[in-house]
């Protein structure tokens, strides 16, 4: 049975880090579930229990120590969420060496920037078609010395000598005796997490065992693990949030973790698993707010059920915060009825036993947050970045504000610098960014406060974020905006899979989106619109009605005059979307530079003609 570590049970002795804390959990859980995964090999799920994770760890720490690395060498990891991701991580550190977490949906290009300027010596990846992908640049990638394939290896594949390339069951094959084991420095470097942001060159967070520790830890205390607790991994772990909320946390409470086969599947996955904590990113809370929407929508008696449901709901939930007056005796019999049916159907679709889903990553719209905790899913929101460890704040689900990302963890302080900007400061956070001093300077000052480069707000101690610093929007009239807001209001509307808004310098607000193909079709049908053409005049002028509803009640100058329309999607893989689906500004502006400078150049009296 597994135990609790989280209610002082577990001390933080001086160099007693991550390591230290599996040991425990092996020694506290050794039989307990652990990790569950599906073994596509005999299609069925399989628990591996704690004692099977410290075997694995054991063999891992034992092939890295027969390749003769050293502590503080590099090492990167290029596989999907699972057990071997947690055993190479485990071992590593435990080695006293440098985890560097890569993303799948990464390009080679950018893959080789990471294992180039973070100097790795061995990298594991999942397939021998990643290594190859890899191959053009690797007479750049000289620190390299070994890789290890996962999966089975092709003979024409393993003929390279620098780097030595092996499969992992090879690797493990010929390891030695596992080193004894000794103490690693809690406060060393333990890993080096490249930044994903939506402008500029990645970054590489360096990060300690003890900061990465100590923030999973004063998380626990907001939502505190429990050893029945199932959380399903569906984000990458080469995230900070996911590695910390979604690895390590659940590590401190004895909880299991199951890995979602795929984003395609999760769904099924929710409902075969039934997780009680699920952490997502926004846009994934966001289709499904639109997925429910859109079943509703052709039928008014299911679409007012569904509306009364989740207004009332929510208006439930602001009673039992002490923020409205109680439901009347009618309207909450009604609410009761009805939330049997339309709620607990939403809540089927989360696996029916969720007590607490996570947002981060990035803002979510607050009528999202509505909408989805009225029909009685327990949705918290945090907020943080890579830089502090990653956590700084977050609602727990008795103290719960939507629209606020909560109040800050414990040993965090905030505050609000004369810009408007968040600092923050914590033992979690980063030793600075890999090989850059210069510009750790710049984001951390002389007090030790970390300039985050969000704008946000304090209010009765909950932090307000308002947009991105290096985002807002100035227009040439003198105007300024926080794009994201707008652009929040855009993707309610579900026409629209993807949005970008912009206009800083200019006279006024353009947006690129893309279409959700099968709302687009409809809606080409309907106006006569050929389908192939989604930047057809007509089809931009009845875009454009479209958004004056849904930015109706926002100034005038926060209004899109003109839009670029497309049915190409932002992916990962393209470059166009961070891992946690947020549109990366830069590389979008750059694909589309000769379209929004054509929606400038025309004139804007035109557009408003035919929006009106």
């Amino acid at each position: 049975m597994a135990r609790d570590l989280t209610d002082g049970i577990w001390p933080l002795p001086g160099d007693k880090g991550l390591t230290g804390l599996f040991q425990d959990r092996v020694a506290a859980s050794r039989d307990a579930v652990a990790y569950r995964q599906f073994d596509h090999c005999s299609a069925a799920w399989r628990d591996h229990s704690w004692q099977d994770i410290a075997d694995r760890v054991t063999h891992v720490r034992a092939a890295l120590h027969s390749e003769g690395l050293n502590s503080g060498d590099r090492v990167a990891i290029a596989l999907p969420n699972g057990i071997d991701w947690v055993a190479v991580d485990l071992a590593a550190l435990s080695l006293g060496m440098v985890v560097v977490p890569l993303y799948l949906h990464d390009s080679p290009a950018g893959m080789t920037f990471i294992l180039k300027h973070s100097g790795a010596r061995l990298v594991v990846v999942d397939t021998a078609a990643r290594w190859q992908s890899l191959l053009p640049q690797r007479a750049d990638l000289t620190e390299l010395a070994h890789v290890w394939i996962r999966d089975e290896l092709d003979a024409k594949n393993a003929t390279s000598v620098q780097p030595r390339v092996a499969t992992m069951a090879e690797a493990l094959g010929r390891a030695n005796r596992s080193p004894s084991s000794s103490p690693t420095d809690a406060d060393a470097l333990a890993t080096i997490v490249y930044t994903s942001g939506t402008t500029g060159r990645p970054k590489g967070v360096m990060l300690s065992q003890r900061a990465l520790l100590l923030n999973a830890m004063a998380g626990a205390k907001v939502i505190p693990p429990r050893p029945d607790d199932v959380f399903l991994s569906c984000l990458p772990l080469a995230h900070a949030f996911e590695r910390t909320v979604g690895y390590y946390l659940p590590m401190l409470g004895g909880s299991t973790v199951v890995y979602a086969r795929s984003i395609e599947l999760l769904a099924e996955d929710l409902r075969q698993q039934r997780p009680t904590v699920f952490l997502g990113v926004p846009r994934l809370y966001e289709r499904a707010c639109a997925a429910i929407r859109s079943k509703a929508q052709h039928n008014w008696l299911k679409r007012g059920l569904l509306t009364f449901t989740a207004r009332a709901g929510w208006e439930d939930f602001e009673a039992g915060h002490g923020r409205a007056q109680k439901l009347g005796s009618v309207k909450r019999r009604l609410w009761s009825i009805l939330d049997r049916s339309v709620g607990m159907q939403v809540r089927a679709a989360f696996g029916g036993r969720v007590r607490v889903a996570v947002t981060g990553g990035a803002p979510l719209p607050v009528d999202v947050s509505r909408f989805l905790i009225g029909l009685g899913l327990p949705l918290v929101e945090g907020y943080g970045l890579t830089e502090a460890g990653p956590v700084v704040a977050s609602n727990s689900v008795d103290d719960n504000l939507p629209g606020s990302v909560g109040r800050p963890l414990e040993g965090v302080e905030v505050r609000i610098s004369q810009k408007g900007e968040l600092m923050v400061r914590s033992p979690s956070m980063m030793l600075g960014y890999w090989q850059a001093v210069a510009t750790t300077a710049d984001a951390i000052d002389q007090q030790g406060w970390l300039h985050t480069g969000d704008l946000a707000e304090i209010e009765d101690g909950r932090v307000f974020i308002r947009g991105r610093l290096k985002e807002l929007i100035v227009l040439s009239t003198g105007e300024k905006l926080v794009p994201t807001e707008v652009e929040a209001r855009i993707l309610r509307n579900p026409l629209f899979e993807n949005v970008l808004v912009i206009g800083d310098g200019r006279p006024f607000l353009a947006a690129v989106l893309t279409l959700k193909n099968e709302h687009w079709a409809a809606l080409a049908r309907a106006e006569g619109i050929p389908v192939e053409e989604p930047s057809h005049d007509n089809a931009r002028a009845e875009v454009l009605r479209i958004l004056e509803k849904e930015l109706e009640d926002l100034a005038r100058h926060a209004h899109v005059r003109a839009v670029h329309l497309t049915l190409e999607p932002w992916t990962i893989a393209n470059g166009l979307l961070t891992p946690t689906l947020k549109a990366k500004r830069g590389p979008v502006q750059e694909k589309f530079a000769t379209e929004i400078a054509a929606l400038y150049s025309q004139d804007p009296r035109a557009r408003m003609v035919a929006r009106e």
